[in-house]
Order: structure tokens, then sequence, then C-alpha cells
């Protein structure tokens, strides 16, 4: 009775019915969905297997049925069920069958032409219909179905082949030949291989059972001597070695699942008992909370420190992972269970979202196999969208048409709500708290996970944080190394927060620019009796800030309009008054009163989202051109006038070489902000700007020479600063001071590459807006192709400069190591591992005994692996130990056999590297190390032996060019 009862409920109780039916319905669903997606031979194929699969009684059934609903089919069921039923019959059909269908009868046209059934199948494919059809009007969505198709270009086979060629052109005799040779080759190796296994088979086979039953375990016992592996290697050919790697990497573990089971032989006890006591949990969501933050992020250590606790943060390299053990870090988080929300906090722009490197998810590669199977399986770990769930992407994805364009294509691969930031908000991640899009519920994404003010000083400090946090890192990775990245984050984070005291931060702020103020009204006044007059206007600045605080409630109760719109008017005064009162020139150049008119004149018509953007844009440029214009009061004047005199500070060829291009830029976006505001002063909603970034796109010399001279301008400051007292002494005055913005130089020079990010960013959010037959149309994508462009040669250059520090830092760490600088070589990953070594291999796999003999690190590079030994040593009265590397051997990527050992008794979560000279037995610390390497590994030599075939010619190139010779 027992065995009856669990019969039909092997998820819920017995008792439970309510829930075993509705569990019942949930599959009879799923099959259904699936029986829609399938064509007519693939749902033929199913009834003739679910009928083979019934009894008797069950058949019987099927016959009774269709036995007194005979005359119905001789009927029209158009005629006789009810319309609603009639569609939904007709609702299976593709649009072939339904214009067959409309051929039957003027009844069945009738209905097969209903906006109903034509609807999906044109927003399938995002076609949507640019009017309303009228209540009288039907087969408005099938004309544009059909005119949408026949507006697609295709090709006929035929056609295909006279244009791209065809995959089975004929060979020469010469050619195959040569296949046939290879394939003998080929053939004889495998036979030999096979030989091989059957005699090591027989021998591990234990005499009480059957050769089947541990041929799993025996097929990994045969590991051949690094002798013998030369000895084998140096009779094959470069294509042979090839295959045979390729299929030492199809051999490696993989995590190929969607329900969250893994191919992978390495899960721990602990996981799998988790997997399945949250099984039974699998009917209803958790209010689980999950984000995404990659190290890539700046000071990522706060941000992780800032989430909230019922957050999981889930810390990942940017560098040297791959899309699916991202996604395992994302399952062993989640513990089989289903998350009501996953947030994603990378670096990325409105096009993109940056996620890994070399993964750059855009509209190009989304419906990539592997970035397809990335997101469909993030998908079924969040909750769907009646039940409350969502993905927020805390990239400005909604600032662009592109941005929005990856949206959409995620929701309908995966069946999940996205959503992301309209990011017109410019500056250090400011997009995070601007608008966010399709949001109907009151909570916005950043609350969810966030603290927000934690949140907020990680905003506006992190790239000053993050220079502090690289020497931070440096110190106290070696205490935390054993620990999770997460954990280590947070308590790295929560150091800084505590050092840094947050309250105390604001209140530094306020008094920083209340005495700031009162020093600008302090020169103006020129007062004799200074500290009077200064505490007099703190008093007053502080009396009238508690009477403003005071009715800041009653204002904002009675006009939020009125409230908003003197906050802007008192941040662009407090923005006017605190420039810098020494250049008078700067203020009457730039007609900064002009300027603040025509910002509140925008800000009047900021319903209009092209006025906001505008109005940032203009905001933005008069803050960069004012910037620039102190790099020119505070640097350049004082050293020029000092040229004058017998106490110059710096040669005229040193003031030049620094200053030279900064100040052309200058000079170019002050007419650019000069033709910004004549252009602006009469706005409206046909008005145009992108004409003016077309003109400025034309004139990026002085940006192209201030780029290629970038280090040397700063080699020349470093220079001159330890050379010269003067010039020393000159910068510690000017540098980190009110009038610099608490600046450097340096700091002070970066303003033109984050300036034409910010172009970006506002052009794209400005052409967002901007309908399609607008004039302006045209020149913000021209606009915005040059500026794209350009900043693709910048990001080379930073790219190329970073990849150069990284090798040049290896080379000094390792001892003994050759020159890694080569064109196109960067660091993937480093993995430390202990390298063991087998007792006896006489004897079964699974009663193999291995012994750690060394602990090396391997540093994985995009083209060749670098194996080097590792020591620690303890220096006298010092707690953290000096760790010393020593050069062993570099493989190239497309030489390296990889072989996994899966698990025994004694030993775990190691594997075999097997190079040309050498090999190595290696193991890690956790099996989450294990599967990360790996996969970083086989991704790595796979793009490496893709490279390689493109750069070297083919067999028959080479041989014309041996005939040639």
């Amino acid at each position: 009775m027992e065995s009856f009862h669990t019969r039909f409920s092997a998820w819920t109780p017995f008792s439970n019915k309510s829930l075993n039916r509705q569990l019942f319905q949930e599959r009879v669903a799923l099959i259904s969905h699936w029986f829609d997606l399938w064509t007519n031979k693939q749902r033929q194929e199913f009834l003739f297997t679910m009928l083979l699969r019934c009894t008797k009684s069950q058949l019987r059934f099927v016959q009774d049925w269709f036995a007194e609903r005979k005359q119905v089919a001789r009927v029209d069921f158009c005629a006789v069920l009810p319309r609603r039923l009639a569609l939904y019959i007709f609702s299976f059909l593709n649009p072939k069958d339904l214009c067959a269908a409309a051929q039957v009868s003027w009844p069945w046209k009738f209905l097969t032409e209903q906006d109903c059934l034509w609807m999906p199948k044109c927003v399938r494919f995002g076609w949507f219909l640019p009017y309303t059809p009228t209540d009288n009007e039907y087969g408005a969505w099938k004309r544009h179905y059909i005119a949408c198709v026949s507006n697609l270009d295709w090709l006929t086979p035929r056609e295909a082949t006279a244009v791209y060629g065809t995959l089975n052109e004929p060979k020469t005799e010469d050619e195959e030949l040569q296949e046939r040779q290879r394939e003998k080759y080929l053939r004889k190796i495998i036979w030999e291989k096979i030989a091989l296994h059957k005699k090591q088979l027989f021998k591990a086979r234990p005499p009480w059972g059957s050769g089947a039953c541990c041929s799993r375990l025996v097929s990994f016992s045969h590991q051949p001597q690094p002798s013998q592996v030369r000895q084998e290697r140096e009779g094959l050919g470069e294509a042979l070695e090839k295959q045979l790697v390729v299929a030492s990497l199809d051999a490696l573990p993989t995590r190929s699942n969607v329900s969250g089971s893994h191919s992978y032989p390495l899960l721990s006890k602990k996981t799998l008992h988790g997997a399945y006591e949250n099984e039974d949990n699998s009917s209803h969501t958790s209010q689980l909370h999950v984000i995404l933050i990659s190290s890539q992020i700046p000071a990522y250590e706060m941000v992780v420190d800032s989430t909230k606790a019922g957050v999981v943060a889930v810390v990942y390299e940017h560098s040297g992972m791959t899309l699916e053990s991202l996604l395992c870090l994302v399952d062993r988080a989640l513990h089989g269970q289903k998350a009501l929300s996953v947030g994603i906090f990378s670096d990325g722009d409105s096009r993109g979202i940056n996620l890994l490197k070399g993964y750059k998810i855009a509209i190009k590669n989304l419906l990539k196999p592997e970035v397809r199977d990335f997101w469909e399986k993030l998908g079924s770990y969040v909750a769907t969208e009646e039940e409350g769930g969502h993905v927020d992407i805390f990239v400005p994805l909604g600032a662009s048409e592109e941005g929005i364009g990856v949206l959409s294509q995620l929701s309908q691969l995966t069946g999940t709500f996205f959503t992301a930031p309209t990011g017109i908000a410019t500056g250090s991640y400011q997009h995070i708290f601007s608008d966010w899009l399709g949001l109907e519920w009151l909570q916005l994404p950043p609350t969810i996970y966030f603290n927000e003010s934690k949140l907020h000083t990680w905003s506006n400090l992190s790239d000053s944080l993050e220079d502090t946090l690289k020497s931070v890192r440096k110190e106290l990775n070696p205490l935390f190394k054993d620990l999770q990245k997460s954990i280590s984050g947070r308590m790295v984070g929560q150091f800084l927060f505590d050092t840094m005291n947050l309250a105390h931060i604001l209140n530094i702020q306020e008094t920083a620019q209340a005495l700031a103020d009162g020093l600008v009204e302090l020169s103006k006044e020129d007062s004799d009796k200074p500290l009077e007059f200064l505490s007099h206007f703190l008093l007053k600045k502080c009396s009238k800030k508690s009477s403003n605080s005071e009715g800041n409630v009653t204002l904002m109760e009675c006009d939020p309009e009125e409230t908003f719109g003197s906050l802007v008017k008192e941040k662009t005064i407090t923005e006017d008054s605190s420039e810098d009162p020494g250049s008078s020139l700067s203020k009457s150049s730039l007609n900064v009163k002009v300027l603040a008119k025509l910002e509140r004149k925008l800000q009047r018509a900021s319903v209009d989202m092209r006025a906001r953007v505008v109005l940032e844009l203009l905001q933005s440029e008069r803050r960069y051109v004012q910037t620039l214009e102190i790099v020119r009061d505070v640097y350049v004047r004082p050293l020029r006038a000092s040229l004058g005199s017998n106490r110059a500070i710096l040669s005229a060829a040193n003031v030049q070489i620094i200053f030279a291009d900064i100040l052309q830029i200058l000079s170019l976006h002050r007419q650019f902000l000069d033709n910004l505001r004549d252009r602006l002063q009469d706005w409206g909603p046909a008005h145009c700007v992108g004409d003016i970034f077309t003109r400025l796109g034309s004139q990026w010399t002085p940006y192209t020479n201030f780029f290629n001279n970038y280090s040397v301008v700063l080699q020349t400051i470093e220079k001159c600063r330890d050379m010269l007292p003067a010039f020393r002494a000159f910068l510690k005055r000017r540098e980190k001071s009110i009038v610099t913005k608490m600046l450097s130089l340096p700091e002070l020079l970066l303003c033109p590459s984050r300036r034409l990010e910010e172009y970006t960013s506002l052009l794209y959010a400005l052409r967002l807006h901007t309908p399609a037959g607008h004039v302006d149309r045209e020149d913000l994508t021209t606009a915005i192709n040059q500026i794209k462009n350009y900043q693709g040669f910048i990001d080379q250059m930073k790219e190329n400069i970073k990849r150069k520090e990284q090798l040049s830092d290896i080379q000094k760490i390792v001892w003994g190591c050759p020159v890694l600088s080569e064109v196109n070589r960067y660091l993937i990953r480093v993995q430390d591992v202990a390298q063991i070594h087998c007792c006896d291999e006489g004897v079964s796999f699974s009663l193999r005994l291995y012994e750690q003999i060394h602990d090396l690190s391997l540093f994985l590079f995009n083209d060749l692996l670098l194996v080097s030994s590792r020591a620690t040593s303890h220096i006298p009265f010092e707690r953290t130990p000096k760790t010393t590397y020593h050069f062993i051997a570099a493989v190239t990527l497309h030489s390296l056999f990889v072989e996994d050992i899966p698990d025994s008794k004694y030993v775990k979560n190691a594997f075999v590297l097997q190079g040309p000279k050498h090999e190595w037995i290696c193991a890690t610390e956790a099996e989450v190390e294990k599967f990360l390497w790996l996969s970083a590994l086989q991704n790595t030599i796979r793009r490496s032996m893709k490279n390689r075939s493109r750069r070297q010619p083919s067999w028959q190139d080479r041989k014309k060019d041996a005939h040639t010779c």
C-alpha cells in the first residue's frame, strides 16, 4: 500500500492532492509548450512513441474517444466549435499552414487572418506594426508579416554557392593522397592505443568483476612516462599533434546542464546533498537576491561591503574566467534554489557589457552558441516575471538603441525580465542612480542589493580609492590567500569604510565647501579683518542652512516642481561662485552668466528627454573647459611669466613639451562650447547638434598629438620634479589645493580621455531620444562612429601599456625568467598548484598513492604556459612570509596536452600537463579551483590554436612557395 501511495507522488506527500494536481498541470503545460515548438514530423514521432507506451486499456480509451466523435470528423470544426476554440486550434499552425488554410473556405479565411494569430508571430521576430489597427480592420498583422518576409535577403543554394563558394570543392590528386596517408597513419596510432588500453584493462580488472564495471576507472589508469610521450610525439606530424591536443581538450570534464546537474565528476557530497535537499522546495521561489561583482570594477571591495545582509555577493575575476566557470560560481552560490533577482555589477558602456575579458556582450555576438547558452542558463536560475523575478544589469544599456536591443534580445531568449539604467548622468558610475528601464515596482535595483550611503561614497571616490587599494591588496593578499574572494573583499571594504568614517567624510565635505565659499567672498571683499569676516560669514551660512532645513518639508509638500527648480538654480549659482576668482579672463571669455541662464532655460524644458541630454551635455562641457583652464591659469601662465625674469622655474622647451597639446585641446573646446552655446540659445525639438560634433570629430589632431606624447609628458614632469627644486616647490604649492579642485597635474591631464567616453554615452542617449525621421539623426550617427573609432585607438593604447607593465612585473618576480615582452601577449590567469608524484604506477588506478614534491605557480598567457616553482621563506620578527618564484619551463599552448585525473581515495583535484619535454602531475586545493583553471586553460588553448591556424599559411601555399623558390 505504501508503494502505491508514493507511485504517483514523487515530489510531494500523497495527502497533498492540490499540490499534486498543480505539479501535474505544470508538467502538462511544459510538454504542451515543447509540442508547440516541434515540427509536424517531430509531433508524429512523439505521438507514435506515446501510443507505444500505452496499455491496452488506455488504447481502448483512445479508440472509444474517437468512436464517440466519429461524426464530428466529417463536420467543419469551425462551424461546430466556439470561435475561441477554433482560433486556439489555428494558433498551433505555422505561417505557411495558415496561408494554406485560408484557401479552404471563406470562414477559414476570416479566422486564419485574425490579428491574434499573426501578432505573436511578428513580435517573435521583432516586427512591430507601425500603427494601431482600427476595430473593423482585420488582417493587418498578416499583411505586415508578409511584407517583412518579402523584404528579407535570401539566396538559393545555387546562388549562395556562386557568392560564398561551396564546402564540397573537388580536391586535387596530391591533396587526396595526402589525406589518405594521414588517415592511414592516424588509424595505425588508434589501433596501437586500443591494443595497449585492452592490455591495461585486463591487468587492472579484478577477478571477481567484469571488465565493463571498472572500465570508467581504468580508462584513466594509463599515463605514459615522459620518455614514452616524447618518443610518440617526435613521430607525429603537426596536423596529427593538433588533433591529439584537441582530443585531449574534448576529454576534459565540462559542466553541461540546464537543471543544475553537472557532468563534472568532482562535485562534493555536501553540494549534492544540498541540491537534493532543496529539490523539494523547487515549486516555490525563495526571496534570494544574488549580485555578481566583477574585479574590473575600481575598488570593488567597497562595493562588496556595500551589499545588504540578505544579498549573496559573488565576486569573480574579470580575467582568466569563462562563461561556463561563471555559471559554476552562480550555481554554487544558489545551492539549487531559484533567485528572485540576479544583479550583474560589471564594467561596460551603453552598447554592451564587458562581462569577462574577451567576452563583451553586445548585439553582434549575443546569438553565438556559448553566449546564448550562458544567458539561457542564467535565466533558468531566476524566477519568472509573474513571480517578480528580474535580472538587473548595472551598465547603462538604456542610454542607446544598441543597449535596448541587447536587453530586448536577452528577454526573448530567456523569458526573464531584464532592466538597466538609462545612464544620462555623466561621471564615475553615476548612471547607477539614474532612471531604470521598465520598472513597475517601487524599489529600485540599487536599493535591493546595496546600502545607498556606502554606494554613493564609493561612486564619488572610486577612482582615488582604486589607487589606495592597490597597496592594500598587496599587503593583505598573503593573509587572505586561503579565503574566498567575496569574504576577503568584504573584509577589505569594511576596513576602508571603518578607516574613512563615512559620517566624518560627509561632515568634512560640508565644512570644506563652506570654507571655500568663505574664502571666495573674502577675496572679493578685500577686508582688513579677514578672521572676523570669515567667522561672520560662516555663522550667517550656518543659520541660513538651519532655516532652509526647517522649511524644506513644507516647501516640498507645497510644490515639488518649484523646489526642484530652486535646487537646480542654487546648484548653478554654487558652481559659478566656486570658480577661481583670479581667473577673470576665464569668466569673461566663457560668459558664465549667459551659460547659467541658458542652463536654467533648458532645465525648464527638461520634460523632453532630448532637452535633458542636451542640458547634461552643456553642463559637462562647461565643467570640462573650466578644468582645462585651470591647467592654463594655474600652471602655464605662471611658468611662462617666470621665463621673462631671472628666476625661471622651467625652461621654455619643457613648458612646450608638457603643455602645448593640452592648450590646443583647450582652444578646440572653447570654440566648441561657443558653437554649442549659440546653437542652444533658441532650443527646440527640431534643432540639431550633430553637425557640431561632426565638425569636432574632424579636428582630432590635438588629441592625437596629446595621446601620442602622453607618456613623454608624464616622464618630463617626473624628471623635472626630481632635478629642479624650484619646479618641485611650484607643484607643491599648487597641487591638491582649492584652486585645482584638490587635483594634481597628472590627474588634471586625465580629463581628455575621460571626456571622450562621456561624449560617446551622451551621443548615444541623444540619438536614442531623437525620432527616426529627424534631420539630426544622420549627423549623430556619423559623430558616434567618429568618436567610437578614436575611442578604440585610445583603449588599445591603454591595453598595450597595461599588458607591458604586467609582463614586466612577472619577469621581475620570477627568477631566471626569459624575456616575455612580445606583441599581443598578455596574462590571463595565475594558479597555485601542488606538484605530485605517483609512488607506484604499476598498481591499479584506484590504489595509487601520490606524494607532493613541489609547489608550483602556473602563469597562463594567451600563447604559452609558464611553469615556475614557488617557495616561501619566513623572516625573523615578521608574520607574513616572503614568496619567491623560480623559472622551470615555458610551453606553447598548441603543443600542450591536458588530461584529467578523476578523484579516488588517495588523490583529489588532480590533472596532468604534458609538454614536448616535460610532464607535471598537479593538484589544486579545492575542486572549484580545478574546474575554473581547466575551463580557462581549455578555452585559451582553443583560441591559441585558432589564431595560429589563421597566421600560418596552408599546406598548399607552402608547397607553392617551395616551387617558386
